[in-house]
């Protein structure tokens, strides 16, 4: 009885001790139990933000989250049971019937999943993951039985292969999270990505919360939106002009740039090969519009420019073309290498002649001064505009052949972005100005955090010397000289001036250029209207086959078209037969009198209404018309027709649709193809839709 007791109390002993150890140590069997216990007791549930929208400077969107699916099947048969109606898949054959339908997986893949044994739910791999939300509706429209989704977020690029290289990408990491990876979503990943907030809660042993606990609680900050300088009609208008090049002539790359003159936005930019973001179809990684390549002759523009700032320059002076032999023995060649005879250095510019800038060199400048204006314009440096990987350049030359190559561009590199930003300074009176391409960052209560401006980066020529190689670029493309480098370039009715370039590569197995015209990066830099140019283009291509300009020249003669209606540009050459006309405030006026004023201009007159009093007008007081352009007048009536969109551009379009207070939905971008109600009709309804496509 002693030796039960005894045992009864050592065993009570030793459960009281082991009680008290758990009751009070921290850790048991290497568990921190204060942790273990928060886990056991306690849920944390994330609350993601949305990822800042990108939108061009119209507010049309470039990059956004959507909403995305992955499809699933339940198939365990106790989910129907005591139901109604059936919530597993029981009928595997027409289920896998009707998913192949929408899905791409074939019947037989899609029903051996649904065939497996002992399985709760199933997923369908990569055919059933990022569904879009139309493929979901097509689905649930299936009304299949045990078919449900998991909604999830991934980042979407409604217009594909547009500005991609510009926008890059973003996507989900490891972590679940849609990171930026190239591009601006890659470099603003800060501005966009937004911070998620959390929810701290106590949980029962069910997982739900316990009714009286305390809550800890953050919500989540949605992330910024980027507004770009980029105008998606003239973004439209480069990709498709790119495109029917890419699909025409074979090349390795090729770059456009489009650029406001006069504030240094960018307007659109893009290259080939392209990629979309949405796939990622990507073979290269270089974004060339901020990448260093050899130049070749478009750096005779600054060459040129640092004779002239320098006051020695002579226009009239003669100097022997052909060849120039240096003091180490090196033969320099122009393009035509039995020359064009003694020619001033005006023609020697026209021809772009080699020669011609060594002879320029050696008689009105040297090595520093040439180095200096070039760094003066800003090439060796960094723009600084909003775009990942910008590359500064390289504009070292010490040797005298280094220093005449430079002088045309060969032996060292520069950014297409840096000749945009030195080109601006044509524009401007010798001002030169920064390239941007972020108009604004909006948060998601509509205050603006940043906003783009001109900016204006000093006085790097004077007037003169900018009138004077204006008449050179303009004498380039609209001369009849057979040896003018530029008359490809020349679109009858615009006064487009520019310059070509022709840079040599070199061939990494002997360090030396190739000879071979393959072999070469061609390129061309304009501006338009001559006079007071208000669009400044760039555009390179590197190997060409059979070393050919026409996609460069195929490419900006669509654009000078295409992005002059647009923005309602006409050339004040001359020779063109397109008459301008400046607008007046015709409010208040009798319609029939401004009418016949307009119509002996030639100018088209549309009526909206049928009254004789304007009360509203598209184009405004001082905007700038042409032969067979149309001017829209608003009448005091009370009811109206439609008129005939067809042939106007977006951006006179919305015009248009405001004077009548229209909700207009546009469709593509381009000019106006098709419109949902028929012209004439009376307006009734107050939404049209205008479908839009490139017209040249």
């Amino acid at each position: 009885m002693n030796l039960f007791l005894m045992l009864t109390l050592f065993c009570f002993g030793i459960f009281i001790a082991r009680f008290t150890y758990l009751a009070t140590a921290k850790t048991i069997d290497g568990i921190d139990m204060v942790e273990f216990a928060k886990t056991r007791s306690t849920a944390k549930e994330v609350l993601k933000a949305n990822r800042g929208t990108i939108y061009d400077a119209n507010g049309d969107i470039l990059a956004q989250d959507v909403s995305s699916y992955t499809l699933i099947a339940y198939l365990d048969p106790k989910r129907s049971e005591n139901e109604d109606k059936l919530y597993h898949v029981a009928d595997k054959e027409n289920t896998a019937k009707q998913l192949a339908t929408v899905i791409d997986m074939k019947e037989e893949d899609i029903l051996d999943i649904l065939n497996q044994k002992d399985l709760y739910q199933v997923e369908f791999g990569t055919a059933g993951k990022d569904l879009s939300e139309l493929q979901k509706e097509k689905i649930d429209n299936l009304n299949l039985p045990g078919i449900d989704f998991i909604e999830d977020k991934k980042r979407y690029y409604p217009n594909g292969k547009f500005a991609s290289y510009t926008l890059g990408y973003a996507r989900k990491n490891e972590e679940g999270q849609i990171t930026g990876e190239m591009g601006i979503e890659s470099l603003l990943e800060y501005v966009l990505k937004g911070t998620d907030g959390y929810r701290i809660y106590q949980k029962d042993v069910n997982g739900f919360q316990i009714p009286g606990t305390k809550e800890d609680y953050q919500s989540s900050t949605d992330g910024n939106d980027v507004y770009l300088t980029i105008d998606s009609n003239i973004q439209f208008f480069i990709e498709q002009a790119m495109s029917e090049v890419e699909e025409k002539y074979k090349f390795d790359w090729m770059i456009v740039i489009i650029c406001d003159a006069k504030t240094g936005k960018i307007l659109g930019l893009s290259q080939r090969p392209s990629f979309d973001p949405n796939i990622l179809d990507i073979d290269n990684w270089n974004d060339y519009t901020v990448y260093p390549y050899e130049p070749g002759s478009i750096m005779k523009i600054y060459t040129y420019m640092a004779a002239m700032e320098a006051g020695k320059y002579n226009a009239t002076d003669k100097f022997k073309s052909g060849s120039y032999t240096t003091d180490d023995n090196i033969t320099i060649y122009d393009w035509k290498r039995s020359g064009f005879g003694n020619i001033t250095y005006d023609q020697g510019f026209i021809t772009s002649s080699n020669v011609g800038v060594i002879n320029l060199i050696n008689k009105y400048i040297n090595k520093d001064i040439l180095k200096t204006y070039f760094k003066k314009m800003g090439f060796g440096s960094k723009t600084g505009i909003t775009l990942a990987n910008e590359f500064e350049g390289k504009i070292s030359f010490t040797h005298q052949t280094e220093i005449y190559n430079a002088g045309f561009g060969q032996g060292i590199t520069t950014t297409p972005m840096q000749h945009i930003q030195a080109l601006t300074s044509l524009a401007n009176d010798g001002t030169m100005l920064k390239p941007y391409i972020i108009d604004k960052v909006v948060n998601k209560s509509g205050e603006v955090l940043f906003e783009g401006e001109k900016k204006e980066l000093g006085q790097v020529a004077s007037k003169e010397t900018v009138e004077k190689i204006k008449q050179l670029m303009y004498d380039t493309v609209h001369s009849s000289w057979y040896a003018a480098t530029g008359t490809g370039y020349k679109v009858k009715g615009y006064d487009l001036i520019g310059k070509t370039g022709t840079a040599q590569l070199v061939n990494p197995n002997t360090n030396e250029y190739y000879t071979n015209d393959y072999y070469t990066t061609k390129s061309f830099v304009g501006l338009w209207p001559k006079n007071d140019p208000e669009v400044i283009i760039y555009t390179s291509v590197n190997k060409s086959s059979g070393g050919s300009s026409k996609p460069l020249t195929t490419v900006v003669k669509s654009l000078v078209k295409n992005v002059s209606k647009y923005l309602n540009i006409f050339s004040d050459n001359k020779e063109t037969t397109i008459e301008n006309y400046v607008l007046d405030d015709y409010t208040n006026k009798s319609l029939k009198e401004v009418t016949k004023t307009l119509k002996d201009k030639n100018i088209d007159v549309i009526t909206l209404g049928s009254k004789d009093k304007i009360v509203a007008q598209y184009p405004n007081k001082g905007d700038v018309v042409g032969i067979n352009d149309k001017v829209f007048f608003l009448t005091n009536d009370t009811t109206f027709t439609m008129p005939d969109f067809k042939g106007l551009s977006r951006k006179q379009a919305n015009e248009v649709c405001k004077l009548l207070s229209l909700e207009c939905e546009f469709k593509n971008q381009g000019y106006v193809k098709e419109q949902s109600i028929k012209k004439g009709t009376k307006i009734t309804n107050k939404k049209l839709t205008l479908t839009l496509k490139d017209i040249y």
